[in-house]
């Protein structure tokens, strides 16, 4: 291997060597959708991002135990303390039940990330299953003295656990600070401080989804559900957890004091967060009508979009960013992505048909190392990508008889190539929306074609090369035969 394996880790804020507490055995555990909603670009960013690391550990041959939640419980509008149910309100709009809800946007989520060449988690826990556990974690905390039972809910009682432990080490942020922003609630009469979060609501009687609890009729808080399935599937304390920076604050620094509070220490040791997506250097938000759904990008059905693009083309774009950098998205950017993409796609089916010759001063093991190296550098794709394209000129090098490479080193090269490219990275050719259904069509257009020029119908043989131009593919003669590429 190039070097070991260095992870961004939020809680220090300092790239750490990765030290699996039970190698060859990895936790990973990442945020899941809350199914109430088509699954945003920042969420599919997120789980894109941590797709690799799951491949990846993989791949440096690590047992990895994905868990990646569901979260089906109906929590309230910008998962305060009061307001409406998301998953009911969505319910009462279309007429539903309210686990019809859940199950049309979960069989949504899965079927954007089949699209994307997500690998689906190795368990997909939801909320709902596991009210019993997060009853118990309650319990838990109400022993050991930081939480409080009053009304019929229950509240983590931050000023009392502050006192024990230290609490912002994740976020920055600090109990005073937070006092200064907080704004009123209704539910705040009733709560010690203003800073202490639900762990247990008691349910009206309009709320749809709610459980028996030894408090009355009610529902677990948001923050409840990952704490308690996390460590559930993976050990009290694991290795890695992630999600999208905006869940640093509150949802995961609360996951942290709660498992704290119930168990008695920190339940992760590297912490992963992914950053936020921009459109033309401007915040991705619905009210300012620049978020779009992966559907839009595919088809290009969105004001802000000069034409659809391709699962693939989109997965690549989204790699060319390291996942804790800001990505801007704008149509160059991705038709620039688009043509980069085709190009890596072109030199490894071009490799496939290469003649071997002597050997080249190509050096494959120190290339390996440097893709390695980059993938190593806490998942820097976007050098590792940039190594790779190194590989694509040397091929088209060979291709054009600039150079030569040997069986020896084509297979290396082979070899190397679907491992970071389809293994590693989750890309494939979907050039077309077809890949290889497009290459059984352009075999037959190309083999019409040479019959045409063996009968000396140059205008026939022109024809069909000026119409494939126009619709974008491009057919060049060399002594091999013919070949196509799209522009």
């Amino acid at each position: 291997m190039a070097t070991e394996l260095t992870i961004h880790n939020s809680l220090t804020g300092e790239k750490e060597v990765f030290k699996p507490l039970n190698a060859p055995f990895v936790g990973l555990y990442v945020c899941g959708p809350t199914v109430y909603s088509d699954v945003h670009l920042g969420n599919l960013r997120t789980f894109m991002s941590f797709d690799v690391v799951f491949r990846y550990l993989k791949y440096l041959g690590f047992k990895v135990r994905y868990v990646r939640n569901i979260t089906d419980v109906g929590h309230l509008e910008n998962d305060a303390d009061e307001g409406d149910d998301k998953i009911a309100k969505k319910a009462r709009l279309e007429q539903k039940e309210p686990m019809e809800i859940v199950q049309q946007y979960t069989n949504g989520f899965r079927r954007v990330s089949d699209q994307f060449n997500i690998i689906p988690p190795s368990i997909e826990p939801t909320a709902t299953g596991h009210i019993i556990e997060q009853i118990e974690m309650i319990q838990r905390i109400l022993s050991n003295g930081y939480g409080y039972a009053v009304n019929g809910s229950v509240y983590f009682d931050l000023d009392k656990f502050t006192k024990d432990h230290d609490y912002g080490q994740l976020s920055g942020r600090k109990l005073d600070e937070l006092l200064s922003g907080q704004r009123a609630l209704d539910s705040q009469d009733e709560k010690k401080s203003p800073n202490d979060f639900a762990l247990w609501k008691k349910a009206s009687e309009a709320h749809i989804m709610q459980w028996d609890s030894p408090w009355g009729k009610g529902f677990p808080g948001w923050h409840l559900e990952c704490s308690v399935m996390s460590t559930k599937y993976l050990g009290p304390t694991f290795d890695i957890h992630g999600g999208g920076m905006d869940l640093k604050f509150p949802h995961h620094e609360c996951e942290i004091a709660q498992s704290v509070g119930a168990d008695g220490h920190a339940p992760v040791r590297y912490w992963m967060h992914g950053n936020m997506l921009t459109v033309n250097g401007q915040k991705m938000s619905k009210s300012l009508g620049n978020s779009f759904l992966p559907e839009e990008l595919i088809s290009g059905e969105h004001e802000l979009l000069s034409r659809g693009y391709s699962p693939m083309t989109i997965r690549f774009f989204m790699l060319q960013a390291h996942y804790r950098s800001t990505l801007d998205f704008t149509n160059e950017a991705l038709e620039a992505a688009e043509k980069g993409f085709k190009r890596l796609m072109e030199a490894m089916k071009s490799l496939k048909n290469l003649k071997a010759g002597a050997e080249g001063d190509f050096d494959v093991a120190a290339w390996k190392e440097k893709c390695l190296g980059a993938i190593n550098d806490d998942f820097n794709t976007p050098i590792m990508i940039a190594e790779l394209f190194d590989a694509a000129r040397v091929i088209n090098s060979a291709k054009g008889g600039q150079m030569s490479l040997s069986k020896k080193q084509i297979d290396e090269i082979q070899g190397n190539l679907d491992a970071f490219v389809h293994d590693i990275l989750g890309l494939k050719d979907d050039s077309a929306n077809g890949g290889g259904e497009l290459d059984k069509v352009m075999e037959m257009i190309i083999s019409l074609r040479g019959e045409a020029k063996t009968n000396k119908d140059w205008a026939t043989a022109d024809k069909i090369r000026d119409g494939l131009a126009e619709a974008g593919i491009v057919v060049k003669d060399g002594k091999e035969g013919a070949e196509w590429s799209l522009k």
